[in-house]
């Protein structure tokens, strides 16, 4: 073989390597977040005897807890798919809500699916507020000169006992 082959050899080799290595890189990703108990793990406690205790150890900590009182504990699950830079695209979501009377008793558990939630479209309006648009240089400059005297502020003594 002679030096030009070679380089030929090479060459193509390269392309494939990295027209591989591109086509590694665009693959999906898959990602498994939060903690969803297994049905058994949910059928194992009773309503009106399970206590928090029983509930924690059976399924573990919950991923939230409701807002306004601790009677409620979710136990949110989601998987997602993402390919390259693209949004991730949701394909499983899941969450148990696990309910308690005011006194701890597990009374009831209700799974949420993925087609239960609600899109929300936050308010796009901006709060006025009082005051002025400061630029860049006002930021920048705007302190210069806004303080008197060049000697310390305090009456501490300086470093030589003045």
């Amino acid at each position: 073989m002679n030096f030009y082959t070679m380089t030929l050899r090479l060459f193509k080799l390269s392309i494939l390597f990295l027209a591989l290595m591109f086509a590694a890189s665009c693959a999906p990703t898959i990602c498994n977040h939060g903690n969803f108990p297994a049905a058994e793990d949910v059928k194992k406690l009773q309503a009106g005897v399970s206590r928090r205790e029983d509930v924690k150890e059976a399924l573990g900590s919950p991923s939230s807890l409701s807002t306004f009182n601790d009677n409620t504990w979710y136990y949110i699950s989601r998987k997602t798919r993402q390919v390259a830079f693209y949004d991730p695209k949701t394909l499983r979501q899941t969450v148990l809500a696990v309910k308690f009377d005011n006194t701890g008793v597990y009374r009831a558990a209700k799974t949420y699916s993925y087609k239960d939630s609600r899109r929300i479209n936050p308010n796009e309006r901006k709060t006025p507020t009082t005051g002025r648009e400061v630029t860049f240089l006002e930021q920048m400059f705007g302190n210069i000169g806004r303080f008197a005297g060049s000697g310390p502020q305090n009456n501490a003594p300086d470093l030589f006992g003045n």
